[in-house]
């Protein structure tokens, strides 16, 4: 998800209910019902906010949870922030300076060097984002500090907006050095929890779709998935990728992958038919919730969405990690689309950049409908079986939420489910309280070895009332794919 406050936030923001047609009504949300709480407000009653600890009644229960939903949305600009910092790290079409790896991220403020790539680099974006002839992202990066009160027009403005770059970059060289701390001794539960006072970033790429279509895999061999069960998925934070976390892939417009890759996948398993699923994306950005509508309203009008799929071999992944994703990689977009020629990509990272691109075939874009839901306090309000859903999928979510969030999360899935349906995450989630949803498969993918990083996708069931609880091992406590 990602991922990933307002709707005015971007200058070109239009309403959402414009880019819908009336076939492809989003279903109705509606917040989290007192009842449907109660269980996770009594596992929690010694943590849970002071206002919840007295036994609320509806009325403020329907206040504390409409605030709290604000404040999660609110986090966005945060992690929009952290995009802008990304992009000041890694970004490759606006300056020739050294890229700030991870290694070069813990030394700033120490190295000399290192602040002269920072400061150069700086320099160069704010050139970038206040040119006449800035790219979509750029644009859309541009729209948003002056949204915040930067300006562009003098050299003492722009000379406040380089402090703030350089201020985030800070920020994010510590909070960085403590993720590292806190994951040398963090079990599953407690990694799938490290970024709960983060920003929310929209930021996405490959390694999760891959992941997923390897879980689908598994599932399919291990007879819990059977051809043509997949009718209704759901995406939650599909994730609006523009300045990459990994080496700065902003050479190309801002675009959305999950959704279709799952797809991809789906088909070729021959778990869903084209002719019939339904696909919702679930997110709190109105930036991805417009993006994905005008994406489905252009593919209404018979325009195909063209996707690059980039990925970078500069990362230290293993060479075995490295050959099976490629396998994926190489016959991805096969069931969805056509090839066509993907953009050029800058010499400098050419070497360690592979790419292609897909142009989507309108009759699936234009079967995607975007809807503004918040997973840890919004469900579904029809209770009508044909209004659930067969497969619900969050990757890189969970992460930004604590138990008591995570919890009220499994619970909303559960409801969103029917019977026999799954949720695949790679975000091991909260499991105190009962919410019929039992884990019933885990994908463990080695990524590297040594030092060992370990990336999973947990499945979980959607168990009838009077079904019994299957019961897996705890697993090991590897490391996940570092993810900042």
């Amino acid at each position: 998800m990602t991922k990933n406050c307002l709707a005015s936030r971007w200058i070109f923001v239009l309403p959402l209910a414009l880019c819908i047609p009336a076939a492809c009504q989003p279903p109705k949300i509606e917040f989290m019902p007192l009842e449907a709480a109660q269980p996770v407000l009594q596992e929690f009653a010694d943590t849970v906010p002071p206002e919840l600890r007295n036994a609320p009644n509806a009325a403020a229960w329907s206040a504390w949870v409409q605030a709290q939903d604000s404040s999660i949305r609110q986090r966005l600009d945060l992690g929009e922030e952290d995009t802008l910092t990304n992009l000041l790290r890694f970004g490759v079409t606006y300056t020739n300076e050294y890229q700030i790896d991870r290694e070069y991220l813990t030394s700033y403020g120490k190295s000399t060097l290192v602040n002269a790539f920072a400061e150069n680099r700086a320099n160069d974006l704010i050139r970038a984002l206040s040119s006449p002839t800035a790219n979509e992202g750029m644009l859309q990066m541009r729209a948003f500090l002056m949204q915040r009160g930067y300006s562009f027009k003098t050299p003492e403005e722009r000379a406040r907006l380089k402090q703030h770059m350089l201020e985030n970059l800070a920020h994010m060289r510590d909070e960085f050095g403590e993720f590292r701390e806190k994951i040398k001794t963090a079990d599953l539960f407690e990694q799938g929890q490290l970024y709960s006072q983060r920003g929310i970033s929209l930021d996405s790429n490959l390694w999760p779709d891959y992941a997923i279509d390897r879980s689908l895999d598994e599932m399919v061999k291990a007879g819990l998935l059977k051809p043509g069960s997949v009718r209704r998925i759901a995406i939650i934070g599909p994730g609006l990728d523009f300045a990459n976390k990994e080496y700065g892939n902003d050479f190309y417009p801002p675009q959305s992958i999950q959704p279709f890759a799952v797809l991809d996948s789906l088909f070729r398993l021959g778990l869903s038919d084209p002719r019939t699923f339904q696909l919702y994306t679930f997110d709190i950005s109105p930036n991805v919730n417009i993006h994905l509508a005008r994406v489905q309203k252009n593919a209404s009008a018979g325009k195909p969405y063209v996707v690059q799929l980039p990925w970078n071999s500069a990362v230290p992944f293993s060479p075995e990690y490295f050959k099976t994703f490629d396998a994926y990689w190489q016959t991805l977009g096969k069931w969805i689309g056509t090839p066509v020629k993907p953009v050029s990509v800058p010499l400098k990272v050419a070497e360690d950049i592979h790419i292609k691109a897909l142009s989507i075939r309108p009759e699936i874009a234009s079967r995607i409908t975007p809807v503004d839901m918040n997973i840890v306090f919004q469900r579904l309000a029809a209770t009508a079986a044909d209004q659930k859903f067969d497969l619900v999928i969050g990757t890189n979510i969970f992460i930004y939420y604590g138990a008591f969030e995570q919890s009220l999360a499994r619970a909303n899935l559960s409801s969103m489910l029917n019977p026999g349906g799954f949720v695949l995450s790679n975000d091991i989630l909260a499991d105190k309280v009962p919410s019929q949803l039992e884990e019933a498969h885990r994908t463990t993918i080695e990524v590297r070895s040594q030092p060992q990083i370990t990336e999973y996708v947990f499945c979980y069931k959607r168990l009838p009332l009077e079904g019994p609880s299957p019961t897996l091992p705890a697993g090991n406590t590897a490391s996940p794919s570092p993810r900042p």
